[in-house]
């Protein structure tokens, strides 16, 4: 869990982990302690307020000017860790989620979302890991044909999105996954997919898997394009069904 901590601040040697450290009410500053606490009420209220995460980027432009926006939001998470309602990053973004250990008490409400395939579920899997990946290099990792379908599916499910097109003959496009991917499996970054170890202790690879096996570390940076794709235009967009053609001029 992220802290805050100010160059002046001291902290005393009997403070230990089961202490509730309030780095508000510490600062000695009672003008920069208040407009802290200000910056944290109304950044709660920004997150509370919306139906999907918040970036950090979109808090910035409506809390007051010169907040340290990821010190706000680090303090606030600390101060909802043991409530019933948890603050969680997701991403660049923030929002407010059920505690994990009190997930059950929604289980009976949660609408039944549809089960994936498990072509599905290869595929998201391969794009979570492999991105950005076309659907050809899919098919290759694979070894079998991925049908368009399979794609579709995905990316109306929000979990999957075009990226880009690769620089290669053909232009193919390239596939990546979507904040709504992490938020749903409760990742805060690509990179808290769970690694080989993990994969080996719950079931997903066998122990027997060659010594050289290795799952690729997905990109720090999944919206930041690579040196081999080129972003998708409007043109692309209008070729791919994602854009309404413009007319001509009359």
């Amino acid at each position: 869990m992220p802290e805050i901590k100010r160059a002046d601040a001291t902290f005393p040697d009997e403070l230990d982990d089961d202490d509730d450290f309030d780095p508000v009410a510490e600062n000695d500053n009672p003008a920069e302690r208040l407009h802290l606490a200000e910056a944290i009420r109304m950044a709660e209220a920004i997150v509370f307020a919306s139906a999907e995460p918040v970036t950090e980027k979109a808090l910035a432009a409506r809390l007051p000017e010169g907040i340290d926006v990821p010190a706000v939001m680090a303090e606030m998470q600390r101060q909802y860790e043991k409530r019933g309602v948890n603050l969680v990053r997701v991403a660049d973004a923030w929002a407010f989620r059920t505690a994990g250990d009190l997930g059950f008490l929604m289980s009976r409400d949660a609408p039944q979302q549809k089960k994936l395939s498990r072509a599905a579920l290869e595929v998201l899997a391969i794009i979570a890991y492999h991105q950005p990946v076309t659907r050809a290099e899919i098919e290759e990792i694979r070894g079998v044909e991925t049908s368009k379908g399979t794609l579709d599916t995905l990316m109306e499910s929000t979990w999957v999105r075009m990226r880009g097109r690769r620089r290669t003959p053909g232009r193919p496009v390239t596939y990546g996954t979507t904040t709504a991917f992490l938020d749903h499996f409760g990742l805060a970054e690509l990179r808290d997919l769970p690694g080989v170890d993990e994969l080996k202790g719950a079931g997903l690879l066998s122990a027997r898997m060659p010594s050289n096996f290795l799952v690729p570390l997905p990109p720090a940076d999944p919206d930041e394009l690579t040196e081999d794709e080129d972003p998708l235009t409007d043109i692309d967009l209008e070729e791919l069904g994602l854009l309404t053609p413009r007319g001509g001029d009359d």
